[in-house]
């Protein structure tokens, strides 16, 4: 009996300290969770795209940068117009109040661009026949250089080795790197007085001879002779290619010197396909920034958290984070702070604001306020 009542005592101490262990251990684990999703979102980032003038003096970007500071951006992404030697004027002096600087450039479309104009062949060609040399489709500034052309691609990686160059720099940023658009986003249809239900050919690029000789040097066939070249899928998957070997090629540059590379994309890559013949999820690259400007598209809020999760599901596997690209000089205050919420809750690792002209203070406040959550 004695034995017995031993026996049952052990079993209920030990009960006991099992019990305690696993309320411990329960506790460790809810706390190492609270500091991982403490951290994750700390490391949250709040990026804007800016463009510079060389004309300004250095003491009113710093007080822009330092504006930015105090409300919670991270990260500047500044257009030079390619010019190294402005970044480098201006780059330490965002750092300096604490910013990560990221140079952007457009790339495939080179608007002005002096070089490339002296090269008539360098531009796409569309179906119809018109170079975006003299005839450009939508705005005067599409001026696209063809991704097919060995000339105009080697003067893009210049440029773009000219900015991976500059100290300081945390990324190359690359914008338009991708063909015009086969389809406008719908919200912008009606400015341009447009219906585009099949792919018009002056909409459909690259027919340059660059472009349709290398096609026919791999397939043997002739891209102008398609009787419907929107269902070839040889056809598209070029295209697709063509792109890619450039960002390929442009993140090998930039890790060469140090940077890494980044992108602004369409919002989601089945969206960048149809609409612009562009595949980011197959892309080397180290961020993608999404343009899911909602209003383009005449979608509501919500819709930045589908097309943030769609993009985020479609990296899975990949070393690739994804920024969501938030527009905001039609928002109000509230509206950004509900777009930042809805990318953090569909796995964005930041948001980035176009662009840092269009902050009003209410808006910056609204950014401060998400940034210290």
């Amino acid at each position: 009996m004695k034995i017995k009542f031993l026996f049952l005592s052990f079993l209920v101490a030990f009960s006991s300290i099992s019990c305690l262990d696993n309320m411990q251990s329960a506790q460790k684990n809810t706390s190492e969770e609270a500091k991982n999703e403490s951290a994750e979102s700390s490391d949250f980032k709040f990026w804007t795209w800016i463009t510079a003038d060389a004309k300004r003096t250095d003491s009113s970007y710093t007080a822009e940068f330092k504006k930015y500071k105090d409300n919670g951006l991270d990260a500047v992404l500044i257009n030079t117009n390619t010019d190294p030697d402005l970044l480098s004027r201006l780059t330490p002096l965002a750092k300096k109040e604490g910013l990560e600087v990221h140079a952007w450039l457009m790339t495939m479309n080179r608007p002005g661009d002096s070089v490339a104009l002296q090269h008539p062949d360098w531009y796409q060609v569309s179906r119809s026949g018109k170079s975006a040399f003299d005839d450009r489709p939508y705005v005067d500034y599409y001026q696209w250089l063809s991704p097919s052309n060995p000339e105009a691609v080697q003067h893009i990686y210049d440029l773009i080795e000219g900015l991976a160059k500059v100290e300081g720099v945390a990324t190359v940023h690359l914008d338009y790197i991708r063909y015009p658009d086969v389809f406008l986003p719908v919200g912008l249809l009606p400015k341009y007085d447009l219906k585009q239900e099949t792919e018009l050919p002056d909409y459909d690029f690259d027919y340059s001879d660059a472009s349709v000789n290398a096609f026919k040097e791999k397939f043997g066939r002739d891209p102008r002779e398609m009787e419907n070249p929107a269902i070839d899928i040889e056809w598209k998957q070029f295209r697709l290619n063509q792109v890619k070997n450039v960002v390929d090629h442009a993140y090998e540059i930039a890790h060469e010197h140090g940077k890494e590379l980044s992108a602004a994309v369409f919002p989601y890559p089945e969206m960048a396909d149809h609409m612009v013949r562009q595949r980011w999820d197959k892309w080397n690259i180290d961020y993608v920034l999404p343009m899911i400007y909602n209003n383009f598209y005449n979608e509501d809020l919500d819709w930045i958290g589908f097309a943030t999760k769609q993009g985020v599901n479609d990296l899975k596997g990949q070393n690739t984070q994804l920024h969501t690209g938030i527009y905001i000089p039609e928002m109000t205050p509230e509206d950004i702070t509900k777009s930042i919420q809805l990318a953090k809750e569909n796995g964005a690792k930041g948001v980035s604001f176009f662009d840092g002209g269009a902050f009003t203070d209410e808006k910056l406040e609204a950014v401060k306020k998400a940034s210290e959550n």
